[in-house]
């Protein structure tokens, strides 16, 4: 018998294997190559969920779209983490 009193997670699904580290590589040479502040951009997306913020150039509007603003955070915080305390 199946227990339908668990809490089931879902996670959102990335197409292919690009990881948001990769995903935001990506979107960040978009923006440079298009000569917009990247750092401010993608502050000014996160912030808002506006995916004006981010230029399609290079597809970069589409793939940042595929991750939610909290993966997005996640990855910013754990290379941070990672680059000055060593985690």
């Amino acid at each position: 018998m199946t227990d339908f009193n668990g809490t089931t997670q879902m996670r959102p699904i990335t197409e292919g294997s690009e990881t948001a580290s990769s995903i935001l590589n990506h979107v960040f040479r978009a923006l440079q190559d298009k000569g917009y502040d990247p750092i401010a951009q993608l502050v000014g997306f996160i912030l808002t969920g506006d995916p004006t913020y981010i230029t399609s150039h290079n597809g970069a509007r589409s793939m940042i779209c595929r991750l939610e603003r909290d993966e997005i955070l996640e990855e910013l915080v754990r290379y941070y983490v990672k680059n000055n305390f060593g985690g």
